[in-house]
């Protein structure tokens, strides 16, 4: 092998931001063509490079003279640029990922997506495919997790009610000691919460009132989270995505990860291919590739770990078959995700949030 072809195989170029143990927003990856490059395939992504890495570089043993350039962004960053290059009829990448397919199904509807059909396009389910415009290609539980060594066996929240009376009942303890995301900044956190209040609107009021009263600690992103959570500043973390909590127990093994047993909102991540693409020929490669039986492998193995078909990660306490067992509910890609950004709906949403958990008035800076 030559050199040229190990460097390819073994580390990515990262040309801004840094790397660490947990992934952080707003890093760019660049990552060679194993042989001579004879194509570039350029990726926005609000999905952390340390989980799409290893699918990249197995697209790339498919794809040997591709080059894959891959930004990192926040879910609200992603959506913004790419609305703002939509409207102004400017190029952005040739393929979007993101945690927030309600952000993806308004960019769809707003004509800025090129549909995409193959053979494994059509394997994909219903509630997961809108329009062949927006894909979902993963397939990620909403979790709390919590710290064993903060948190007694006695205490371990299985619904979101429980975790509701537990913070009513141990106030105290648990002060400062919760974790969940800003609204304000975090387009998953936005749709996750959005949809708990549909699903459940009783108990997601008497639960934020619970949050409320033991001032949880807000943070833009998953890892952010996870982070608080590693360290012990935060005891349990709630409505984090399955993916990046099971990478983040298999780094601490003092981390534990509970699906609610009440319902378990399932988020499949999307894919979108945008107008103006330059390259749509390497952007429906590779988005068939995250499609194909052997995508789905491994991102199971490697990048989300949980999966449709197939039995819960080791350790998680939980169903062994989520959907079969009632509690799974996937998020529908399609137009009732429009709700979710309508403009007045989400700034009144965010506001009531905000004054409930902050107390501080619309629009104050996180």
């Amino acid at each position: 092998m030559t050199y040229r072809k190990l460097a390819a195989l073994t580390g990515a170029i990262v040309l801004s931001g840094v790397t660490s143990g947990m992934a952080v927003e707003g890093v760019r990856a660049f990552f060679p063509a194993v042989d001579q490059e004879r194509g570039r395939l350029v990726i926005h992504g609000a999905t952390d490079i340390e989980a799409m890495e290893p699918l990249v570089r197995d697209f790339q043993v498919l794809a040997t003279d591709v080059a894959v350039d891959y930004t990192d962004y926040v879910t609200n960053d992603l959506y913004r640029d790419a609305d703002a290059a939509c409207r102004n009829g400017q190029a952005f990448g040739d393929i979007l990922l993101s945690s927030s397919v309600d952000q993806l199904v308004k960019l769809a509807n707003d004509g800025c997506a090129v549909a995409h059909s193959s053979a494994e396009t059509l394997e994909v389910p219903d509630w997961a495919n809108w329009r062949e415009e927006v894909y979902g290609f993963t397939f990620e539980p909403s979790v709390m997790v919590y710290h064993k060594d903060f948190v007694p066996p006695e205490d371990v929240p299985h619904s979101h009610g429980e975790l509701t009376d537990l913070l009513r009942f141990k106030p105290d303890y648990y002060r400062g000691r919760i974790g969940t995301y800003d609204l304000r900044q975090s387009g998953i956190g936005y749709l996750l919460a959005f949809l708990d209040a549909q699903q459940a609107s009783t108990t997601y009021g008497r639960l934020l009132e619970s949050l409320s009263r033991v001032q949880a600690v807000l943070r833009c992103c998953n890892n952010a989270v996870l982070s608080e959570i590693d360290s012990g500043n935060v005891y349990i973390g709630y409505n984090i995505l399955g993916s990046y909590a099971y990478a983040a127990a298999r780094r601490n093994t003092k981390l534990r990860i509970v699906l609610p047993r009440d319902y378990t909102l399932i988020l499949s991540r999307g894919v979108l291919i945008p107008k103006g693409v330059k390259r749509p020929d390497l952007a429906g490669r590779f988005l068939d590739y995250l499609l194909s039986e052997r995508g789905q492998e491994v991102a199971r193995r490697k990048a989300f770990f949980f999966s449709r078909t197939g039995p819960l990660p080791a350790n998680v306490d939980g169903p062994p078959k989520l959907i079969e067992s009632g509690i799974g509910r996937p998020i529908r890609i399609g137009p009732a995700l429009l709700a979710a950004q309508d403009q007045l709906q989400r700034s009144t949403f965010i506001d009531d949030w905000t004054r409930l958990l902050r107390g501080s008035a619309p629009g104050d800076a996180p």
